[in-house]
Protein backbone atom coordinates (compact mmCIF):
# COMPACT_ATOMS: atom_id res chain seq x y z
CA UNK A 1 0.00 0.00 0.00
CA UNK A 2 1.21 3.03 -1.01
CA UNK A 3 2.18 5.89 1.52
CA UNK A 4 -0.72 8.92 1.93
CA UNK A 5 0.41 11.97 1.16
CA UNK A 6 -0.66 14.83 3.12
CA UNK A 7 -1.85 18.11 1.73
CA UNK A 8 -1.50 21.24 3.98
CA UNK A 9 -5.17 22.98 4.68
CA UNK A 10 -5.21 25.84 2.75
CA UNK A 11 -5.87 29.04 5.55
CA UNK A 12 -9.70 30.28 4.79
CA UNK A 13 -9.73 34.39 5.60
CA UNK A 14 -13.17 35.82 6.57
CA UNK A 15 -13.21 39.65 6.18
CA UNK A 16 -16.18 42.25 7.84
CA UNK A 17 -16.08 45.27 6.19
CA UNK A 18 -16.09 46.10 2.66
CA UNK A 19 -15.05 50.07 2.19
CA UNK A 20 -12.26 50.92 0.66
CA UNK A 21 -9.80 49.21 2.76
CA UNK A 22 -11.83 46.37 3.02
CA UNK A 23 -11.31 46.01 -0.84
CA UNK A 24 -7.93 46.73 -0.96
CA UNK A 25 -7.40 43.79 1.52
CA UNK A 26 -9.87 41.21 -0.59
CA UNK A 27 -8.01 42.27 -4.09
CA UNK A 28 -4.31 41.40 -2.26
CA UNK A 29 -5.66 38.53 -0.86
CA UNK A 30 -8.16 36.56 -3.18
CA UNK A 31 -5.70 34.98 -5.46
CA UNK A 32 -3.82 33.19 -2.64
CA UNK A 33 -6.26 32.40 -0.31
CA UNK A 34 -10.12 31.60 0.25
CA UNK A 35 -11.90 34.94 1.30
CA UNK A 36 -15.25 35.14 2.50
CA UNK A 37 -16.79 38.65 3.03
CA UNK A 38 -19.12 39.97 5.03
CA UNK A 39 -21.30 43.63 5.23
CA UNK A 40 -24.87 44.06 5.83
CA UNK A 41 -24.22 47.13 3.03
CA UNK A 42 -23.86 45.08 -0.25
CA UNK A 43 -25.36 41.90 -1.51
CA UNK A 44 -22.91 41.70 -4.06
CA UNK A 45 -19.95 44.08 -4.49
CA UNK A 46 -17.00 44.13 -7.13
CA UNK A 47 -13.06 44.12 -6.38
CA UNK A 48 -11.09 46.99 -7.75
CA UNK A 49 -10.33 44.91 -11.08
CA UNK A 50 -13.49 44.07 -11.51
CA UNK A 51 -14.11 41.08 -10.01
CA UNK A 52 -17.80 40.20 -8.50
CA UNK A 53 -17.61 39.01 -4.97
CA UNK A 54 -20.27 37.22 -2.97
CA UNK A 55 -21.45 37.93 0.58
CA UNK A 56 -21.78 35.79 3.28
CA UNK A 57 -23.43 36.11 6.28
CA UNK A 58 -21.59 36.72 9.83
CA UNK A 59 -22.00 33.51 11.46
CA UNK A 60 -20.29 31.81 8.30
CA UNK A 61 -17.45 34.34 8.15
CA UNK A 62 -16.62 33.72 11.54
CA UNK A 63 -15.79 29.88 10.95
CA UNK A 64 -12.67 30.61 8.96
CA UNK A 65 -9.51 29.94 9.85
CA UNK A 66 -8.34 34.19 10.23
CA UNK A 67 -10.90 37.07 10.59
CA UNK A 68 -9.99 40.62 9.33
CA UNK A 69 -12.24 43.35 10.93
CA UNK A 70 -11.90 46.56 8.64
CA UNK A 71 -14.60 48.73 10.23
CA UNK A 72 -14.65 51.64 11.63
CA UNK A 73 -13.02 52.31 14.96
CA UNK A 74 -16.53 53.37 16.49
CA UNK A 75 -17.99 50.32 15.14
CA UNK A 76 -15.43 47.72 16.61
CA UNK A 77 -17.04 47.03 20.41
CA UNK A 78 -20.71 46.24 17.83
CA UNK A 79 -19.00 43.83 15.95
CA UNK A 80 -16.99 42.32 18.45
CA UNK A 81 -20.32 41.40 20.32
CA UNK A 82 -22.11 40.10 17.69
CA UNK A 83 -19.45 38.00 16.32
CA UNK A 84 -18.40 36.25 19.23
CA UNK A 85 -20.35 33.80 19.99
CA UNK A 86 -19.49 32.09 16.13
CA UNK A 87 -15.97 32.28 16.54
CA UNK A 88 -14.22 28.82 16.68
CA UNK A 89 -11.55 28.06 19.32
CA UNK A 90 -7.92 28.34 18.04
CA UNK A 91 -9.36 31.48 15.31
CA UNK A 92 -7.41 34.67 15.03
CA UNK A 93 -9.49 37.59 14.93
CA UNK A 94 -7.50 41.04 13.67
CA UNK A 95 -8.15 44.58 13.29
CA UNK A 96 -6.71 47.38 10.28
CA UNK A 97 -8.09 50.39 11.80
CA UNK A 98 -5.93 53.53 12.41
CA UNK A 99 -6.08 53.54 16.26
CA UNK A 100 -4.80 50.83 18.33
CA UNK A 101 -5.47 51.27 22.14
CA UNK A 102 -8.93 51.71 21.82
CA UNK A 103 -9.75 48.61 19.37
CA UNK A 104 -7.79 46.41 21.36
CA UNK A 105 -9.53 47.13 24.57
CA UNK A 106 -12.75 46.26 22.63
CA UNK A 107 -11.23 42.82 21.15
CA UNK A 108 -10.35 41.63 24.32
CA UNK A 109 -13.00 42.78 26.68
CA UNK A 110 -15.39 41.52 24.23
CA UNK A 111 -13.72 38.61 22.13
CA UNK A 112 -13.77 34.61 23.52
CA UNK A 113 -10.57 33.80 24.94
CA UNK A 114 -10.34 30.74 22.97
CA UNK A 115 -9.25 33.21 19.96
CA UNK A 116 -6.24 35.24 19.57
CA UNK A 117 -6.11 38.39 19.09
CA UNK A 118 -3.73 41.02 16.53
CA UNK A 119 -3.92 44.80 16.40
CA UNK A 120 -2.44 46.00 12.80
CA UNK A 121 -2.33 48.84 10.99
CA UNK A 122 -1.60 49.34 7.72
CA UNK A 123 0.47 52.36 7.19
CA UNK A 124 -0.99 53.15 3.52
CA UNK A 125 -4.34 53.24 2.53
CA UNK A 126 -5.92 52.89 -1.01
CA UNK A 127 -4.58 55.82 -2.53
CA UNK A 128 -1.15 55.34 -1.65
CA UNK A 129 -1.07 51.15 -2.33
CA UNK A 130 -2.99 51.60 -5.69
CA UNK A 131 -0.02 50.78 -7.90
CA UNK A 132 0.62 47.76 -5.03
CA UNK A 133 1.75 47.14 -0.98
CA UNK A 134 5.50 46.44 -1.67
CA UNK A 135 7.60 48.63 -0.05
CA UNK A 136 4.50 49.41 2.67
CA UNK A 137 4.67 49.79 5.59
CA UNK A 138 2.15 48.02 8.37
CA UNK A 139 2.11 48.26 12.69
CA UNK A 140 1.36 44.61 14.58
CA UNK A 141 0.43 44.79 17.83
CA UNK A 142 0.92 41.53 19.09
CA UNK A 143 -1.89 40.92 21.98
CA UNK A 144 -2.96 36.97 22.33
CA UNK A 145 -1.42 34.05 20.92
CA UNK A 146 1.78 33.55 18.55
CA UNK A 147 0.24 32.69 15.03
CA UNK A 148 0.98 36.50 14.71
CA UNK A 149 4.46 35.48 13.49
CA UNK A 150 3.08 32.93 10.91
CA UNK A 151 1.39 36.63 9.73
CA UNK A 152 4.24 38.59 9.95
CA UNK A 153 6.48 36.11 8.02
CA UNK A 154 3.72 36.44 5.25
CA UNK A 155 3.60 40.34 5.13
CA UNK A 156 7.33 40.20 4.69
CA UNK A 157 6.98 37.89 1.70
CA UNK A 158 4.59 40.08 -0.20
CA UNK A 159 7.44 42.64 0.41
CA UNK A 160 5.87 44.65 3.48
CA UNK A 161 8.48 46.22 6.47
CA UNK A 162 6.52 45.41 9.46
CA UNK A 163 7.20 47.32 12.61
CA UNK A 164 6.39 44.98 15.67
CA UNK A 165 5.27 47.42 18.33
CA UNK A 166 2.49 48.05 21.33
CA UNK A 167 -0.92 49.61 20.76
CA UNK A 168 0.35 52.25 23.28
CA UNK A 169 3.55 52.96 21.43
CA UNK A 170 1.87 53.20 18.01
CA UNK A 171 -1.23 55.34 19.08
CA UNK A 172 1.56 57.73 21.05
CA UNK A 173 3.51 58.24 17.08
CA UNK A 174 0.35 57.88 14.92
CA UNK A 175 -1.21 61.30 16.63
CA UNK A 176 1.98 63.56 15.25
CA UNK A 177 1.84 61.25 12.13
CA UNK A 178 -1.65 60.58 10.80
CA UNK A 179 -2.88 63.55 13.38
CA UNK A 180 -0.98 66.45 11.71
CA UNK A 181 -1.26 65.49 8.28
CA UNK A 182 -4.90 64.58 8.23
CA UNK A 183 -5.47 67.64 10.07
CA UNK A 184 -3.89 70.01 7.67
CA UNK A 185 -4.98 67.94 4.71
CA UNK A 186 -8.62 68.82 6.25
CA UNK A 187 -8.11 72.58 6.75
CA UNK A 188 -6.16 72.58 2.72
CA UNK A 189 -9.12 70.86 1.37
CA UNK A 190 -11.59 73.14 2.66
CA UNK A 191 -9.18 75.80 1.04
CA UNK A 192 -9.76 74.84 -2.42
CA UNK A 193 -9.38 75.65 -5.27
CA UNK A 194 -5.59 75.36 -4.70
CA UNK A 195 -3.18 76.52 -6.73
CA UNK A 196 -2.35 74.23 -9.95
CA UNK A 197 -0.16 76.08 -12.34
CA UNK A 198 2.67 78.85 -10.42
CA UNK A 199 3.52 75.82 -7.62
CA UNK A 200 6.89 74.97 -6.32
CA UNK A 201 8.04 71.19 -5.69
CA UNK A 202 7.22 71.74 -2.22
CA UNK A 203 3.94 72.67 -2.86
CA UNK A 204 3.43 69.89 -5.33
CA UNK A 205 4.45 67.44 -2.71
CA UNK A 206 2.24 68.93 -0.44
CA UNK A 207 -0.85 68.82 -2.58
CA UNK A 208 -0.17 65.16 -3.74
CA UNK A 209 -0.04 64.39 0.36
CA UNK A 210 -3.71 65.74 0.99
CA UNK A 211 -4.57 64.10 -2.21
CA UNK A 212 -4.49 60.85 -0.40
CA UNK A 213 -6.36 61.45 2.70
CA UNK A 214 -9.02 64.36 0.87
CA UNK A 215 -10.98 60.82 -0.16
CA UNK A 216 -10.70 59.07 3.32
CA UNK A 217 -14.35 58.84 4.86
CA UNK A 218 -15.67 61.24 7.89
CA UNK A 219 -15.08 58.33 10.12
CA UNK A 220 -11.20 58.02 9.59
CA UNK A 221 -10.45 61.49 10.53
CA UNK A 222 -12.63 61.31 14.02
CA UNK A 223 -10.67 57.74 14.61
CA UNK A 224 -7.70 59.90 14.22
CA UNK A 225 -8.57 62.98 15.79
CA UNK A 226 -11.11 61.51 18.52
CA UNK A 227 -10.56 57.73 19.38
CA UNK A 228 -6.21 58.34 19.47
CA UNK A 229 -5.55 59.08 23.43
CA UNK A 230 -2.54 60.85 22.27
CA UNK A 231 -4.00 63.31 19.26
CA UNK A 232 -5.79 65.85 21.61
CA UNK A 233 -1.91 66.80 23.33
CA UNK A 234 -0.57 66.84 19.91
CA UNK A 235 -3.40 69.11 18.04
CA UNK A 236 -3.22 71.74 20.97
CA UNK A 237 0.33 72.48 20.64
CA UNK A 238 0.22 72.57 16.81
CA UNK A 239 -2.44 75.42 16.90
CA UNK A 240 -0.40 76.90 19.49
CA UNK A 241 2.34 77.18 17.88
CA UNK A 242 0.60 78.53 15.10
CA UNK A 243 -1.12 81.33 16.89
CA UNK A 244 1.94 82.51 18.45
CA UNK A 245 2.96 82.01 14.49
CA UNK A 246 -0.46 84.26 13.77
CA UNK A 247 0.72 87.02 16.34
CA UNK A 248 4.34 87.16 15.10
CA UNK A 249 3.14 87.96 11.48
CA UNK A 250 -0.23 90.05 11.95
CA UNK A 251 0.63 93.65 10.44
CA UNK A 252 1.81 96.15 13.61
CA UNK A 253 -0.32 99.52 14.28
CA UNK A 254 1.25 102.15 13.71
CA UNK A 255 0.65 105.00 15.90
CA UNK A 256 0.96 108.74 14.51
CA UNK A 257 2.91 111.06 16.82
CA UNK A 258 1.09 113.84 14.96
CA UNK A 259 -1.20 115.31 17.47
Amino acid sequence: MGQAQQTEKQTTIGLVGFGGFGRLIAQELWAGCPVRICDPSYTRACLPDGRRVPMEGLAEVAQCDIVILAVPVARMAHVCRVLAPHLRPGTLVLDVGSVKVAPMRDMRALLPLHVEILGTHPLFGPQSAKDGVAGRKIALCPERGERWRKVAVFLKARGLEVIVTTAEEHDRELAMVQGLTHLIGKVLTDLEPLPERMTTASFDLLREAVGMVQDDPPTVLHAIEVANPYAAEVREAFFARASELQAQFAPQRIVSDVA
